[in-house]
């Protein structure tokens, strides 16, 4: 599943198809202060769902497709328990954040499915949730490349993720999506 730059930068993750727009509800938003500067994407069980988005992989087990995307998302392999989540249908009960993941999934004939689950982080700070005005200020005193990699990243997420942050964003830094 896909909700940020998976979804217009795969690189080498082993996709076979584009990108579907049918994916489960979870709530994401702009809550990672990445190690180039960006505000990314990230799971927050308090924000508000979103439609995410999700494509086949050329994968032979689960375990095989969480190792791709940790690979693709520069995790180290300890980590991918962490943060690299995964389901499969013998899993019974979906995470928290994604109560319908289960039945989404069965719906399309999925036995499993993985996503990225970096928590919120902010001012070198782990797990720091930040406020929506903080975020706002900071990308707004952004410069330079730094500066251009953050507003391509808000602007390229899929027009679909549609998050209080990016509403925000859009209003206060004139970042509107991208033309699709």
């Amino acid at each position: 599943m896909g909700w940020g730059s998976l979804v217009w930068d795969a690189r080498e993750l082993p996709i076979r198809t584009g990108w579907f727009n049918d994916g489960p509800l979870a709530p994401v938003e702009f809550l990672r202060q990445s190690k180039d500067g960006r505000m990314t994407l990230v799971i927050d069980e308090g924000g508000q769902p979103v439609r995410l988005l999700w494509a086949l992989m050329d994968a032979t087990s689960v375990e095989a497709a969480r190792r791709a995307l940790g690979a693709r998302e520069g995790i180290p392999a300890k980590n991918w328990p962490k943060h690299i989540g995964a389901w499969q249908r013998s899993d019974g009960a979906p995470p928290a954040a994604m109560p319908t993941l289960n039945h989404w999934a069965e719906s399309c004939g999925l036995d499993g499915v993985v996503w990225t689950a970096l928590p919120p982080k902010f001012g070198g700070r782990d797990e720091y949730r930040a406020g929506c005005d903080e975020v706002s200020g900071y990308l707004a005193g952004l410069e330079g490349q730094t500066g251009e990699l953050a507003e391509q990243y808000v602007r390229n997420a899929p027009r679909q993720i549609d998050t209080p942050f990016r509403r925000h964003f859009e209003a206060a830094l004139h970042w509107s999506p991208s033309e699709d």
